[in-house]
């Protein structure tokens, strides 16, 4: 257990972290699922720009590797063209 005050507030910080990157993490991936099973190309359009946006701020907040947002953008780009 932690004994100083600093190591006490990183552990509650590191947890709410935590919590909040989760969070974002399985909001992004419902978002790609939802995209990826859109039938309309006209709502898949209007979808993709904010899908690409969580993508961006994840990889940019080291969230999801850069590599990963750049195969999940490229591949959801090409699937709404491909509609």
């Amino acid at each position: 257990m932690a004994n100083h005050k600093s190591a006490l507030k990183r552990i509650r910080r590191n947890e709410a972290v935590r919590v909040r990157n989760k969070y974002q993490h399985k909001t992004m991936r419902n978002a790609v699922r939802k995209l990826r099973g859109e039938e309309d190309k006209k709502a898949a359009e209007t979808m993709l720009p904010t899908v690409v946006s969580m993508i961006d701020k994840l990889a940019k907040r080291n969230i999801i590797h850069a590599n990963k947002a750049a195969n999940l953008k490229g591949k959801l780009t090409r699937q709404v063209a491909a509609l």
